[in-house]
């Protein structure tokens, strides 16, 4: 028997190919609205209402993604500033 619907397990066994998603969508400059109309966004949302002490929602997922890649580039260009 094939299903379309999602168990629980299976949106919690898939969580960090959603957050790796996020992820890319980050670094790849795409806005908290386009980002809010895709799938993974839609399944951590699912996540984080499920089971919301285990799962951030995903606005706050792609803010602390925004701020770390942020952190890395600034701490990239702060090493390299120093070549001639």
């Amino acid at each position: 028997m094939h299903s379309d619907v999602l168990t629980a397990g299976q949106l919690q066994g898939n969580a960090p190919l959603y957050c790796k998603a996020m992820r890319i969508l980050v670094r790849d400059g795409i806005s908290l609205a386009k980002a809010r109309r895709t799938h993974c966004w839609y399944r951590l949302e699912l996540l984080h209402y499920s089971l919301p002490r285990q799962y951030r929602e995903p606005e706050q997922l792609y803010k602390l993604f925004q701020r770390d890649l942020e952190a890395k580039v600034s701490a990239w260009v702060g090493t390299s500033a120093g070549w001639p």
